[in-house]
């Protein structure tokens, strides 16, 4: 891969160039921001599957888990609100955060962003892990959130803006790669520390800090893209880079669309208040809906709470945190999948591909379960059924894992424009932060009262978002960042929201990614 050529099609000429190792490196170090997110999303639920943490912090949920309250039914057994604000609180900090994240990212550059966020989500590490009462529990988790936030923010366009467009899609997932790594080790740790006597929630914490120091020394060291050193008035400094990451001195091609978008972007005062403009209505729309939709596929109902969903469709505790690692580790080999195919195939094949897998295996579970407990949630797996269960957990997390989980990231840090592109990864990262927390606050409530159908009403919205992504999103593989426009006007929907003069660099005929 480090050694390949490519010659993107520009609408004012061809940019030439190859994937240079240097470029590979610096984006694998800028992906690693993803581990902080993934880290905490599998941590969650496993430290709130154990009994020590439970009897600490929640001990009505553990009297009920236990039987000792007198509800058996297997649906509510994890219901608290306080709970749940103990996974969610860090999702509305994240939401708040990510419009911060965006001035300093577009003032200070996208390294900044990035060493802000590690430094704060280790702050936010230490006290989880020292946590001697809810309060500090809950004030940690509000600053992994805004290191998240951070993080989120600044991590996709940065990956978007140093990679060349022929494997933008490849690199950018290095992103959502980092993430299911993080889930994955977080669910090892789980069920690791599990095994210790006293503590072992602590140790599941506090290691949280290792991923933030992995993103802050290595923000350090990154070097800043092209197009925000351009953004600062730094010209010779973005050419110089240009020329490394692109590994050739004929960059001026691409070089002129960059600051030809720069100029355009200077004359954007109010960024916030000209992404609502009509020339920026397909953009907006496409970034709004496409992280709302990510979070209503029902992956994040998995990934939180796999160990507690495990335990409540009958496993024991060793059982319930495995079977968390083993989808955790379905999730990582999947996303590789989509980094080899998703500039080979497309944006809307991986999409449409994984939607309809996913929709199959909720059904599935869903009628599986009710076979099972019923709407009194009462009744046991046996052993093979629920192996079976496990199994087509496993083949969904696979189907999200090469579709909406990168590609909810990768597509909206792509589409827009340099002259908004800071306030739109903020609004991605804030639909998807409020989303997630949103579905992590009520999820065990909805388990309680939608019992099965709750995996049939996430099913719906996943044939809702692949109905949307049939008829609504172009194709954008292999299309240069400062030519998205094209697409946009070639668009039988959304061409008529995108004026003449926007196409801007591209004069030409349209490729054939826009068609």
């Amino acid at each position: 891969m480090a050694g390949g050529h490519f010659v993107s099609q520009g609408g004012s000429g061809n940019y030439e160039g190859r994937v240079t190792p240097f470029v590979v490196i610096t984006c694998l170090v800028a992906a690693t921001g993803g581990l902080i997110f993934g880290y905490d999303i599998g941590i969650s639920g496993g430290v709130t599957s154990m009994d020590e943490f439970l009897i600490k912090f929640f001990p009505s949920v553990y009297r009920k888990e236990k039987d000792l309250s007198g509800d058996s039914s297997q649906y509510c057994k994890f219901d608290s609100h306080l709970l749940t604000l103990f996974t969610s609180s860090l999702y509305i900090a994240a939401l708040i955060a990510s419009f911060f994240a965006s001035a300093t990212t577009r003032v200070f550059g996208r390294k900044v962003s990035m060493f802000c966020g590690g430094i704060i989500f280790l702050c936010g590490a230490v006290l989880n892990g020292a946590a001697m009462n809810v309060t500090m529990l809950i004030i940690g988790r509000i600053l992994l959130g805004v290191g998240i936030g951070y993080a989120n923010q600044s991590v996709p366009v940065y990956l978007s803006e140093m990679a060349p467009p022929k494997v933008r899609g490849a690199l950018n997932i290095g992103f959502q790669m980092a993430i299911t790594i993080g889930i994955f080790l977080a669910n090892f740790v789980n069920y690791g520390t599990s095994k210790m006597k006293e503590n072992g929630w602590r140790y599941s914490l506090a290691i949280a800090g290792v991923p933030a120091i992995i993103m802050t020394v290595g923000s350090v060291f990154l070097p800043d893209t092209p197009n925000s050193l351009i953004e600062r008035g730094q010209q010779e400094k973005a050419r110089a880079m240009l020329e490394k990451i692109r590994g050739t001195e004929n960059v001026h091609e691409e070089f002129q669309d960059l600051l030809e978008a720069s100029e355009t972007s200077k004359q954007v005062q109010h960024p916030w208040k000209n992404i609502r403009q009509r020339k920026y209505r397909p953009q907006l729309v496409i970034t709004l809906l496409i992280p709302f939709f990510q979070q209503l596929t029902g992956i994040n109902v998995i990934m939180f709470y796999a160990p507690v969903l495990f335990k409540t469709l009958g496993f024991g505790d060793s059982a319930s945190l495995m079977a968390a690692v083993i989808t955790g580790l379905v999730n990582v080999f999947a996303t590789l999948v989509s980094i080899f195919t998703v500039d080979k195939f497309g944006r809307r094949a991986l999409f449409l591909e994984g939607g309809a897998q996913m929709l199959i295996c909720q059904i599935a579970v869903g009628s599986i379960i009710a076979s099972v407990f019923g709407v009194t949630g009462e009744g046991t797996f046996s052993k093979s059924l629920g192996n079976v269960t496990v199994f087509l957990i496993c083949v969904y997390v696979a189907a999200f894992a090469w579709s909406w989980g990168p590609l909810g990231w990768l597509v909206p840090s792509e589409i827009f424009p340099l002259e908004i592109r800071s306030a739109g990864q903020s609004i991605n990262v804030s639909v998807n932060m409020f989303f997630t927390f949103i579905i992590a606050q009520i999820f065990l409530t909805m388990l309680c009262h939608l019992k099965f159908g709750l995996f049939f009403f996430f099913g719906g919205f996943v044939l809702i978002m692949t109905t949307f992504i049939f008829f609504f999103l172009p194709e954008t593989k292999g299309v240069p960042i400062e030519e998205m426009n094209r697409v946009w006007k070639a668009h039988w929907f959304w061409g008529k929201y995108i004026p003449d003069d926007a196409v801007g660099l591209g004069h030409g005929k349209p490729t054939s990614h826009e068609v």
